[in-house]
């Protein structure tokens, strides 16, 4: 039997901002909506190689947010971008599905923390790769972020070279950040996936949202694992998928652990908080 046809279409967030999101179908017991990261959309191809693993576990709806890709508005780096995950996840729950859950990446991933913490309204939450804290700047890549955001010429260039359109104006106020948002989420289960060798954003950004979070919650630290959709194999896509269902009550046999995540099934060994070591 061949599955169905993917489509796409235009939804609007509730500041009138029109968001280009694309619906892949699947069990309608699950509906994952999936955040990608900063400059990219959802035809790049690392972002629908993602969508389409996860849609082995669930329906998936991805989009671009705003000022990406083929949606409208300007990009405003995680600030007014929990519009575009509310909406998505009114989408999700419009199409039918039973359950929803959010899984976002970097920029998206920090997005979905803010998003669960002050609006909630899913069931699980994903975050891979996210930074812990604004105005990070301690890695090069991340230097190279901020240029392109707080500087006229970087904006130029993100827009011409990125398709990214970032708006000018700074933060007013300056938003939750990701950490103080994960102390919200509970009794949402939430779940912190981090490369050891994230090239953004070094470990103990995931280590500093684990320790905000409050049950139930789980931590992975992935050896090997670089950064965000680019990083993230089959493996580890196949593991997230695994364990939103077992979060949401689907499939018992893969429930949370509700603690740091030792060994991971299908990644390898994975650094544990606190005295314990990379195993």
């Amino acid at each position: 039997m061949s599955r169905p046809v993917p489509y796409a279409r235009t939804i609007v967030t509730d500041d009138g901002v029109p968001i280009d999101a694309a619906h892949l179908p699947g069990d309608k017991d699950l509906g994952i909506v999936l955040a990608h990261g900063f400059t990219l959309n959802w035809q790049r191809p690392a972002v629908w190689r993602v969508a389409t693993r996860l849609n082995k576990f669930g329906g998936v709806v991805t989009f671009d947010f705003r000022g990406h890709g083929r949606s409208g508005g300007v990009s405003t780096v995680g600030d007014k971008e929990i519009k575009d995950v509310a909406v998505a996840v009114g989408y999700v729950r419009e199409l039918g599905y039973r359950r929803v859950a959010t899984v976002g990446f970097s920029m998206g991933a920090s997005i979905v923390l803010r998003h669960a913490g002050l609006i909630g309204d899913v069931d699980a939450v994903v975050s891979v790769s996210s930074p812990g804290r604004w105005y990070y700047r301690g890695t090069r890549p991340m230097r190279l972020v901020h240029l392109a955001i707080e500087n006229r010429v970087g904006r130029m260039v993100a827009k011409a070279i990125l398709k990214t359109r970032i708006s000018k104006g700074k933060w007013d106020p300056v938003p939750l950040p990701p950490d103080d948002a994960a102390a919200l989420i509970a009794p949402i289960p939430l779940l912190i996936v981090h490369g050891d060798k994230d090239h953004y954003f070094p470990v103990d950004h995931a280590r500093q949202i684990y320790a905000a979070a409050n049950d139930p919650k789980d931590l992975w630290i992935i050896p090997g694992f670089g950064h965000a959709e680019s990083g993230a194999g089959p493996h580890l896509i196949r593991r997230i998928g695994k364990w939103v269902r077992g979060a949401v009550g689907l499939d018992t046999d893969a429930a949370p652990a509700r603690t740091v995540d030792p060994v991971p099934p299908d990644v390898g060994p994975v650094a544990m908080d606190g005295a314990n070591k990379l195993a």
